[in-house]
């Protein structure tokens, strides 16, 4: 496995959070061995936005959350805050989280934040393609010369 991608925490974080549970257990069947710091736990939060995305910030409304806060053996702590309800969703992804930070960081990248980011990508790509295929290009057209 040569040069392989590399993610900072936070765009691992991301991707672990925002990949669909079952995708997620698909590419990470076997949670590592860890113990619980902070269970499962569902609650929720204030989602803030802006209007046209600069304007001033208001509150949007609440989103329900999942977090979990895991420990490995070897001492290194993973968190996950995830979308909804899915408590294994928020377990896996606290126990990947924690990989991360350990010498098996280079196999979790290819097994599962590579795929995660793919999938990911070419999502985005069909959206703006689509996105793309709907847009109207206006012109004026001008009637005699002065």
């Amino acid at each position: 496995m040569s040069n392989p991608q590399t993610f900072d925490r936070a765009q691992s974080m991301g991707l672990l959070a925002r990949a669909p549970a079952d995708r997620l257990a698909a590419l990470y069947p076997d949670i590592a061995e860890h113990a619980v710091l902070r269970g499962p736990e569902t609650g929720a939060v204030m989602v803030r936005g802006r209007q046209g995305g600069t304007g001033a910030p208001f509150n949007l409304g609440e989103m329900t959350v999942t977090r979990c806060s895991v420990r490995l053996p070897c001492g290194k702590d993973g968190h996950a805050y995830v979308q909804g309800r899915n408590k294994d969703h928020a377990r896996r992804a606290a126990v990947l989280d924690a990989l991360l930070q350990t010498e098996a960081i280079d196999e979790v990248t290819a097994r599962v934040l590579a795929p995660l980011a793919e999938a990911e990508s070419a999502q985005r790509t069909a959206r703006a393609s689509k996105a793309a295929a709907t847009k109207v290009e206006f012109f004026t057209m001008v009637r005699g010369e002065d």
